[in-house]
């Protein structure tokens, strides 16, 4: 028997059909055509490029039903409502549903009504429902969030390790696609293992997003920067993370004090306020969010338009996700990090209040050690990430992140370096930052004494800058790669190869300036978002009063259809109508995010406003 293989031709004409755009992204064509061929499949895509429509259109090819693995509730009542927005059968099983509601959907599944149903991952574990799905025909079964299945992973799930018991059980075995936004390598292993990936496709898409200009702010005075930021883009959507629910809530008053709409959002918070907070928040009711990393992990909202970080993030794949969640409608968009020392000690102390054994603390500290290294980097800061999750790229700098963007001009540093160098080594390399620089200090500390460093011949060579720009001065050779750190939670600075060609006259350090505190502290914000904390939000062709009259259309039917207003059209599709400015069907079809029933449902109220332009 032949059996009929969908191709990609169909594919896209599904997704014109049904998202309104002409082809797929290189990404998402790849991982399509895998599943359209029956491939086990495994996408690491970033956050904003399209990870959903890439198992979406599939479904609508493939007989019977996608069975969807989300990790949370909010999540997948967005992506249901966007997808019958667009005309697509979808529902969802959660907890807030009563028993009732939930076998009406898995009848309506039986029955052949649904393309798509959601479930958590906690629900496989369920006797009751296996034995239901097994009675359906799934064609596949797609895991969003898949990094959770690894314990290496930054949001370990147990329920995850319900997945491959729950394919297995099933009459006939589906595609299982797996999709996540963030993965090391190690994370992909677990992956492919932990699930039973069966010899997948594997696909790593561009994380490195070109809208995204990322920043590492040193030294700022983080309330007054957050202040002045929030003040000067206050028509803007934003979120702003801090580590901790006290720093939430200091900030979330000092916005409101300052006449500035804002939510929060931490554990803290009762449901109720933490739901409508969010409801709010995505509801463009306030524009800007104050949370701890509670926040975002099921927030679609595609016009968040900068991210900041009030403090460091644990590590890297924490720091890309909720980095990511600005532009995931391709417009340009700031993410900002403002990093001090303090960070430092504060996720330190929060591994430590952690129960977790020692393999996972100690892979917790090598993440935050790595995290360190980002933020005292000098290269190209999208270099810095993609080497992290080890994606190959070109060498050509981005030109828009912090670093790229830095005007400082560079010096030679070779003789700095040289004198912390052959201090480290004359203290054998047993002691962390901390202790290195207070014997460069010349400080007469306790420790200092007691060891006898102050016999040192490079003790006190360095006493005409403070020990926390000695500090400054490691970290950055740390993430330069002259120096490393052990692992745990008091490391111990090394000297690498590249130190010792230093130390012999065979190796020249050229850097940036450093930025002392003197020169810190005369700097302004704006000053800061110079060296590339952000850039122009928009092209210029952009028509901003007629853009600002579509987003009214798009609030008034968003009211009436309850639902978020990027779910009718997000914000670069209003950008492109601006620009374009279409008055008829077949011009209003042509820009990308309109597709047909859309266009029927939303699009006849802003093509009247354009005809009226005339």
């Amino acid at each position: 028997m032949n059996v009929h293989i969908p191709t990609l031709e169909q594919a896209q004409q599904l997704l014109q059909k049904y998202y309104g755009y002409p082809d797929f992204r290189e990404g998402q064509r790849k991982i399509v055509a895998s599943m359209l061929n029956g491939a086990d499949t495994l996408g690491i895509m970033p956050t904003g490029g399209g990870k959903s429509i890439c198992y979406q259109v599939p479904a609508l090819l493939q007989p019977g039903l996608t069975l969807v693995i989300s990790p949370l509730i909010s999540l997948m009542k967005d992506q249901v409502d966007a997808l019958i927005t667009m005309g697509i059968s979808a529902a969802f099983i959660n907890s807030t549903l009563s028993g009732k509601e939930v076998n009406e959907r898995i009848r309506a599944a039986k029955r052949g009504e649904l393309k798509l149903l959601y479930v958590a991952p906690e629900r496989l574990e369920l006797d009751w429902f296996r034995e239901e799905m097994s009675g359906l025909e799934i064609s596949c079964v797609a895991v969003d969030e898949a990094h959770c299945v690894s314990q290496w992973g930054h949001d370990f799930r147990t329920s995850y390790l319900a997945v491959s018991p729950f394919v297995n059980s099933l009459p006939r075995r589906p595609i299982l696609a797996a999709f996540t936004a963030t993965a090391t390598p190690e994370v992909m292993d677990d992956m492919i293992r932990l699930l039973r990936l069966n010899d997948p496709s594997v696909f790593v898409t561009g994380l490195g997003r070109d809208n995204l200009a990322m920043s590492v702010l040193r030294g700022e005075n983080k309330r007054d920067f957050i202040m002045n930021y929030v003040t000067t883009h206050g028509h803007q959507p934003g979120i702003i993370y801090a580590a901790t629910r006290k720093e939430v809530d200091d900030m979330y008053n000092r916005l409101r004090q300052n006449g500035i709409p804002a939510g929060r959002y931490h554990a803290g918070l009762s449901d109720s306020e933490r739901e409508e907070s969010q409801e709010a928040f995505l509801y463009d009711d306030i524009r800007v969010m104050v949370a701890t990393n509670a926040f975002g992990m099921g927030i679609d909202k595609s016009n968040v338009r900068y991210v900041i970080h009030y403090n460091m993030p644990k590590n890297m794949e924490a720091y890309v996700q909720e980095a990511g969640r600005a532009g995931r409608d391709g417009e340009p968009s700031d993410c900002i990090l403002l990093f001090s020392p303090q960070d430092i000690m504060t996720q330190k102390f929060l591994i430590e209040q952690n129960p977790q054994d020692e393999n996972r603390k100690r892979n917790e500290y090598k993440k935050l050690q790595q995290m360190i290294e980002y933020c005292y980097s000098n290269s190209c800061l999208r270099w810095a990430m993609l080497d992290y999750f080890g994606e190959a790229h070109s060498r050509e700098a981005c030109g828009i992140c912090s670093s790229c963007r830095d005007e400082r001009e560079l010096v030679d540093m070779t003789v700095d370096a040289q004198i912390i160098f052959s201090c480290i080594h004359r203290m054998r390399e047993r002691f962390g930052v901390s202790l290195v620089s207070s014997v460069l200090k010349g400080s007469q500390n306790k420790k200092v004494l007691q060891y006898g460093f102050d016999s040192l011949p490079t003790y006190g060579m360095m006493r005409r800058r403070t020990e926390k720009e000695i500090s400054e001065l490691i970290n950055v050779f740390i993430a330069e790669g002259y120096l490393a750190l052990s692992e745990g939670q008091y490391p111990v600075v090394r000297l690498q190869p590249l130190a010792a060609d230093v130390l012999r006259g065979q190796h020249q350090v050229m850097m940036r300036a450093p930025e002392h505190s003197a020169a810190k502290s005369a700097g302004t914000a704006a000053g800061s978002r110079r060296r590339g904390a952000s850039y122009d939000n928009g092209p210029s062709a952009v028509n901003e009063t007629v853009f600002e009259q579509l987003r009214l259309i798009r609030r008034d039917l968003a009211e009436k259809e309850r639902v978020p207003s990027y779910i009718i059209f997000n914000d670069a599709t209003l950008r492109e109508m601006s620009t374009v400015c279409p008055t008829s069907e077949a011009e209003m079809l042509r820009i990308k995010g309109v597709g047909e029933v859309k266009y029927r449902k939303y699009g006849v109220p802003f093509l009247e406003f354009f005809q009226n332009m005339e």
